[in-house]
């Protein structure tokens, strides 16, 4: 993969955690409230439009990646934005993370480091 096409990819990586890890915030920040309320506090959030303004970000970053490499090999690589999700959602919001998903996040990072970049 070319450094132009890795530096997409990695600013793919960080929107997408990003905005993952905001929309989390901006519904835990809703507290308990329900309904319409609920969703009239996630809208007065930073946080949600955050996690908005990142998505948007991140699929013009994901389109300009697609055009510098195979959607088979894009697709596989795009699968390793779960462990930024995973691991924030540890840091961020204590999230446990057991053993049998950490031996799952390995398994990604080694499928993606063995297909993604070898191109195979």
């Amino acid at each position: 993969m070319s450094p132009l096409a890795t530096l997409l990819w990695l600013g793919n990586l960080v929107c997408d955690t990003v905005g993952q890890l905001a929309f989390k915030a901006a519904s835990l920040e809703a507290g308990e409230s329900s309904g319409v309320a609920r969703w009239r506090r996630m809208l007065g959030s930073w946080l949600l439009w955050l996690g908005i303004g990142a998505f948007v970000f991140e699929a013009l970053l994901w389109l300009s990646f697609l055009s510098l490499v195979p959607l088979s090999q894009g697709v596989m690589v795009g699968s390793v934005n779960i462990i930024g999700v995973l691991i924030g959602g540890h840091l961020l919001f204590k999230e446990y993370i057991s053993r049998k998903r950490a031996v799952a996040v390995s398994l990604i990072a080694f499928g993606v480091a063995l297909v993604g970049w070898g191109g195979a």
